[in-house]
């Protein structure tokens, strides 16, 4: 098929299992899911009592009910019968140390990219649904949320050495104009030297302090032998 057939066709793929929509649902930001496939990941959440689409992170304070898009359904019927392929299977299974994805469910697959926009990491296969928003993307970023700027949705790439807090492009222009700023990368490197040198001071003293203890358990024994000697002497 051609790839632009590919990228239509895979806008009627349900993000969750991969595979062609069955009883297709719309939730209120505009995603569409299997019934049972949103369902099973809403179940999950219902302890939270804070419900979120798999895709955007949208939350929903209460429960949204779910009916069933009788357009969208008569769209994967007839795809269907122009027997589009499978969907891909994606084996890259995450490992220890590495970023998942936030849309696989059961084992989690290693994401590749990571969203500006929804602030969400997907896999290679998942990334492909995805594209068709034309976000803004990035290598994965573990703790994602942790290293975005609340306030301009920016990547927190500088350091303020003025204020000690990390900030985005944005912030540096407006809020931190004339501060002493870095990249986080040198702020870390910094902070890394910094803390290597505060051990290797620690260690000294350690060390310095363990011969001092030695000096003095020997001059305590040595004076000990002597009043022991001048004992015996009288």
């Amino acid at each position: 098929m051609a790839e632009s057939g590919d990228l239509h066709e895979d806008q009627f793929r349900c993000s969750i299992c991969l595979d062609l929509l069955k009883d297709p649902v719309t939730v209120n930001c505009g995603h569409s899911y299997c019934m049972t496939c949103i369902k099973g990941c809403w179940d999950q959440e219902d302890h939270a009592g804070v419900y979120s689409c798999p895709q955007c992170r949208q939350t929903f304070s209460q429960r949204p009910v779910l009916g069933r898009n009788t357009m969208l359904a008569e769209v994967v019927e007839k795809l269907k019968k122009a027997e589009l392929p499978p969907a891909p299977v994606d084996h890259c299974y995450a490992g220890p140390g590495d970023v998942i994805c936030d849309v696989c469910t059961g084992r989690k697959n290693k994401a590749i990219k990571s969203c500006l926009v929804c602030l969400a990491n997907y896999c290679e296969t998942h990334l492909k649904i995805h594209k068709g928003h034309r976000h803004k993307m990035v290598n994965s970023i573990g703790k994602l949320q942790e290293k975005i700027c609340s306030r301009h949705k920016k990547l927190l790439e500088f350091y303020c050495c003025t204020d000690q807090q990390c900030i985005c492009y944005l912030c540096r222009i407006v809020d931190h104009r004339g501060h002493d700023t870095v990249s986080v990368g040198a702020a870390r490197t910094e902070k890394q030297t910094g803390l290597q040198q505060r051990i290797q001071q620690r260690e000294k003293e350690v060390q310095e302090l363990r011969e001092a203890v030695e000096s003095l358990t020997v001059s305590m024994e040595q004076r000990r032998r002597q009043q022991l000697a001048a004992g015996r002497a009288i």
